[in-house]
This record gives C-alpha cells, structure tokens and sequence, in this order.
C-alpha cells in the first residue's frame, strides 16, 4: 500500500494543496524509497518530514498531527508530490475517475429509484408520502404543511 492509499481523504486534498502552494521548502531523494523535506506548515511553522515510499506508515513528521503518531498528514503527502509529481496526474486523474463513477452511479440510482415509484399503485404511494412526512425530518413535514394544508383561518392544529 503506498502513502496516498493509508492517508485520509483530508490528508491527501490538503497535502496536494500545499505542493499546489509550494509550500514544500526543500526536499532531498536519500534513496530511491526515502525523501526527507522541509514543508511551510499553516501556521507559519516549518516541518521536517521523511516520507518511506516503501513502508509509509514509518514516515515521520514533526507535525502535531503526526509527531509520535503512524498517521499520513497534509505535510508528508506534500513532499511525496513534490518528488514524485507524475504521482499528482495520477490521483487527479483517479479522483476525477471516482468522481465520474459516482455521477454515473448517482443518475442509474435516480433513474430506478423514478421508475420504481412509477410502478407503484396509488394506496402504496400514499402510504410512502404519509410515512416520509411523518417519519422524516421535521423540515420536511414543514414545508408540506406550509404547501399544501389549507386551513381555514378559525381552525388551528396543533402540531406535536
């Protein structure tokens, strides 16, 4: 597993963030698997960072995120960026990938979720809507009231 695979989501985004900003302030390949770097942390503290290609989670920082910790922060993905920055057009172009595949699945989703609905028999749909309204979100039974009840100005509900 390589360092963008165990770091969280947050981690990645912000670490490519900060080899955006070239917040990487010098890095040194000591091998072919270990980088050692300086980043420029938000707080206007520099980190020293050693990333291990080979064993990631044997990466350090100096971070308060990471110092003491196996955790892949925003500053130890910033560096293996900046080292490896074919390794940038790959996970944007994975991320886009991901993003595509969760359109498409989003829209298939809609589309039997639609045709589904369709399907139903009246009395099932009204049993649906009622429990929806009753069962979900108190904006939601809210906003039907405000849309569809009509009541006559000297009848109040009260509404538990």
């Amino acid at each position: 597993m390589g360092i963008l695979d165990i770091a969280s989501g947050n981690s990645v985004w912000r670490g490519y963030d900060y080899y955006e900003n070239k917040r990487v302030l010098s890095y040194k390949l000591v091998s072919n698997t270990l980088i050692k770097g300086v980043v420029l942390g938000s707080s206007g503290e520099n980190y020293k960072v050693v990333v291990d290609v080979a064993h990631p989670k044997r990466s350090l920082c100096d971070c308060p995120h990471a110092e003491g910790a196996n955790r892949i922060c925003k500053h130890k993905v910033a560096v293996y960026f900046t080292a490896f920055p074919d390794s940038v057009c790959k996970f944007l172009e994975d991320a886009r990938s991901y993003e595509d595949d969760e359109a498409a699945y989003a829209e298939q989703l809609e589309c039997a979720v639609v045709e589904s609905v369709r399907k139903m028999k009246k009395s099932e749909l009204v049993e649906l809507a009622l429990d929806l309204l009753f069962t979900g979100p108190d904006w939601q039974f809210n906003r039907f009231v405000d849309q569809h009840v009509k009541c006559k100005e000297s009848e109040s509900y009260d509404i538990i």
